[in-house]
């Protein structure tokens, strides 16, 4: 995948997207303890540990592929709210389903945040930036079928099912983004 430029950090109307820092450990760990969270994602809250490696899986999609997720921060407070961003995970799934070959993309927020719109906000610009900056035509994204929540994001976004499949010994839908020509 082509090495993305252009700035690492995306301000939307109510969201700051930046890198992650070392500092988000704590907030990040809060999050992904959180069973609401993990329930459709890793299936059950994770450590500080398993927190702290995700911040670090975060950071080497910048530094290995010029893409990755951001940190998503609540402009109004300063608060940490979320991960949303694209990535590359080459998850293991049959190469008919050509779910590897775009960028992922992928979002989580905290339920504190639910229903205010932030997922979709920050999806858009997440997408928005690799459109502009990776010069890509599809983006996949994989959500359980019972996340209607995240399904609704992905609809709002532009995704549209394209393929159902277990991933980890769990149903899960593969979405689409197609992206049409100017």
């Amino acid at each position: 995948m082509p090495e993305a430029g252009g700035s690492r950090t995306i301000e939307t109307e109510r969201l700051l997207l930046r890198p992650h820092r070392p500092e988000d450990h704590a907030a990040a760990t809060t999050l992904w303890a959180d069973p609401i969270v993990t329930r459709y994602t890793s299936g059950r809250p994770q450590s500080a540990e398993e927190s702290w490696s995700r911040l670090m899986r975060y950071a080497g999609h910048w530094a290995m592929l010029g893409f990755g997720y951001w940190a998503v921060v609540e402009q109004k407070t300063g608060r940490y709210v979320g991960d949303v961003g694209l990535s590359s995970f080459l998850r293991d799934l049959p190469d008919r389903l050509n779910f590897n070959t775009a960028p992922e993309a992928g979002w989580v927020l905290s339920p504190a945040v639910h229903g205010k719109g932030y997922a979709t906000e920050a999806v858009r610009a997440a997408l928005a930036w690799g459109e502009a900056n990776l010069g890509v035509k599809r983006f996949v994204c994989l959500i359980h079928p019972e996340n209607l929540a995240s399904l609704r994001v992905a609809e709002k976004t532009g995704f549209t099912p394209y393929a159902r499949t277990r991933y980890k010994d769990a149903p899960a839908v593969l979405l689409e983004r197609i992206v049409l020509p100017d």
